[in-house]
């Protein structure tokens, strides 16, 4: 039977990844506290890593918030596998291209693309700028 934090992970997780039914924790306490294993489907691990780590730096903190609750302290490890079963190094792994991304082609596509994002993070500094201005001129 899975333990309140293992359902935990479970839950949050299932809802996150393809292929639910791969969803894996194992759990196991140590002198450091209670160690939670995570093992998905190969094709989700990026789901529940999320850029830059996102998502699974937002699990962990949702798993300290239930850890105080519980008196517990939790680590949670996203174990990556290789599509036998096996553990996979750590080592990055080249991203197959997807057909529905366009493909930038040319240093020039790139130079617009920066150029467009320039343009709306100056257009938003603008309006931000016009927004504390009309705050300064209120009387409190």
């Amino acid at each position: 039977m899975a333990t309140i934090d293992q359902q935990f992970v479970e839950y949050i997780v299932k809802t996150l990844v393809n292929n639910p039914e791969k969803v894996s924790v194992e759990r196991k306490i140590d002198e450091k506290g209670v160690l939670l294993s995570l093992t998905v489907d190969p094709e989700d691990v990026g789901r529940v890593i999320g850029k830059r780590g996102i998502t699974a730096q937002s699990i962990r903190m949702l798993l300290r918030a239930l850890g105080t609750k519980q008196d517990a302290r939790y680590n949670l490890k996203i174990v990556n596998t290789d599509e036998d079963g096996s553990e996979a190094p750590r080592a990055k792994k080249p991203a197959e291209k997807k057909e529905d991304t366009p493909a930038v082609e040319s240093d020039e596509e790139i130079d617009e693309i920066e150029d467009e994002e320039d343009k709306e993070s100056s257009e938003l500094a603008e309006k931000t700028r016009a927004e504390l201005a009309d705050l300064d001129d209120l009387d409190i």
